[in-house]
């Protein structure tokens, strides 16, 4: 390999899975000293290392099939296309982030059109929660997953599926999370009476217009058995309007704050959160933040996924302690009144809220890497782009 720019192929379809690639990307580019050519698909973050999304991120970023199925002629031209592209432009390597609905379909036509291009998973498919056939099968267009919780490289060898790395999660060593700390520590000396509760409906239009009817009526109640609290919703810049909207009819008043920085700010001050299960659920928990979780599946989901699904909880939280840390409610036993009173119970001091915070310590732990994530994923990375 000359020692021009290394060609990456990258298609991420989530928030969470931007992060992760440009974390993955910079530590690459820091490691190697050489300059990174991205082609494929991401958000804001990777596309502020130079990434032009071959079209908007948002068209992939569903969460089941349901939702794939609503958009599915869409998503078949923008597989072919993209994989087309990618085998085209010959990267040093594919690598592949969330959306497994999309993201596996593009790379087994990249393996398909260019065999020769190394083939990267970033986060495991959760095939120790269903369809764990799919580790498998895995094997015959992806070279290396990277794994983020500490159990899945095991689990991957168990069933046969690629070698795999853990890397750690990158929240472990976040600046944004570590600054996030120092601010919960000051805020906490300059503690006021008034408790604060962080609402947090989810990072996809479908997960926000399932679950705001139900947090706006928890949170009435919430106020209405504690009038001091106070309620703060962070949100992405393309969700801002749709919550707003959402939230006009809402009887309690609520501060939106808009972006990542506004989100760590207002971890900072909370006491608890009403939280959409998710990747949200690890970030509270690496913050300390008692929670309690809810999800409301649509019609396919729940009529052809839930049933399949043999995982004993859906928190990440709960799956890396191995043990219930967090309340966790879905579809029709999500209550308002049962929701306002758990989180009663986390915003003082007691025994709830200590479990909680004594299964955050353990997740930690269990969690812990020698060396932030990206540093471990690049290395990964390496023998692949032929530069060991």
């Amino acid at each position: 390999m000359s020692d021009g720019p290394i060609k990456i192929a990258i298609v991420a379809g989530e928030e969470s899975g931007d992060l992760l690639g440009a974390d993955l990307i910079s530590a690459l580019a820091r490691k190697t000293g050489r300059n990174i050519k991205l082609i494929g698909v991401g958000g804001s973050h990777l596309e502020a290392l130079g990434l032009k999304s071959a079209f908007n991120v948002d068209d992939i970023a569903l969460m089941g099939l349901g939702a794939v199925l609503k958009k599915l002629p869409k998503l078949i031209l923008h597989i072919h296309r993209l994989a087309r592209f990618i085998a085209d432009e010959k990267p040093d390597c594919l690598i592949i982030i969330d959306s497994p609905d999309f993201t596996h379909r593009v790379a087994k036509k990249v393996r398909k059109f260019a065999p020769q291009i190394p083939i990267i998973k970033y986060i495991a498919p959760s095939v120790w929660a269903w369809r764990p056939e799919r580790a498998k099968a895995m094997c015959s267009y992806i070279d290396h997953v990277l794994v983020v919780l500490p159990f899945e490289k095991k689990v991957m060898h168990d069933l046969q599926g690629p070698p795999a790395t853990y890397v750690g999660h990158r929240l472990l060593t976040y600046p944004p999370l570590l600054a996030m700390e120092r601010m919960r520590l000051r805020h906490l000396e300059e503690k006021k009476s008034e408790p604060t509760v962080v609402v947090l409906p989810g990072s996809r239009h479908f997960e926000i217009r399932g679950l705001m009817p139900i947090f706006g009526a928890t949170l009435e109640i919430l106020k209405k058995r504690q009038p001091a609290i106070n309620f703060v919703l962070p949100t992405l810049p393309r969700l801002a309007d749709s919550v707003r909207k959402l939230m006009s009819e809402w009887p309690v008043k609520v501060e939106i704050v808009v972006g990542e920085e506004a989100k760590w700010a207002a971890f900072a001050k909370a006491d608890a959160a009403l939280a959409a299960s998710g990747t949200v659920s690890l970030e509270l928990a690496l913050a300390n933040i008692p929670m309690v979780l809810g999800y409301k599946a649509d019609l396919f989901s729940k009529t052809f996924i839930l049933p399949r699904v043999k995982v004993w909880s859906a928190a990440l939280p709960n799956i890396i302690a191995d043990r219930p840390v967090v309340p966790e409610y879905f579809n029709e036993f999500l209550r308002p009144g049962m929701l306002a009173r758990q989180v009663e119970q986390l915003v003082v001091a007691g025994p709830v809220r200590q479990a909680q915070l004594d299964g955050f310590s353990l997740i930690k732990t269990t969690m812990k890497t020698s060396a932030p994530s990206g540093e471990i994923a690049s290395q990964a990375l390496l023998k692949y782009l032929k530069l060991q």
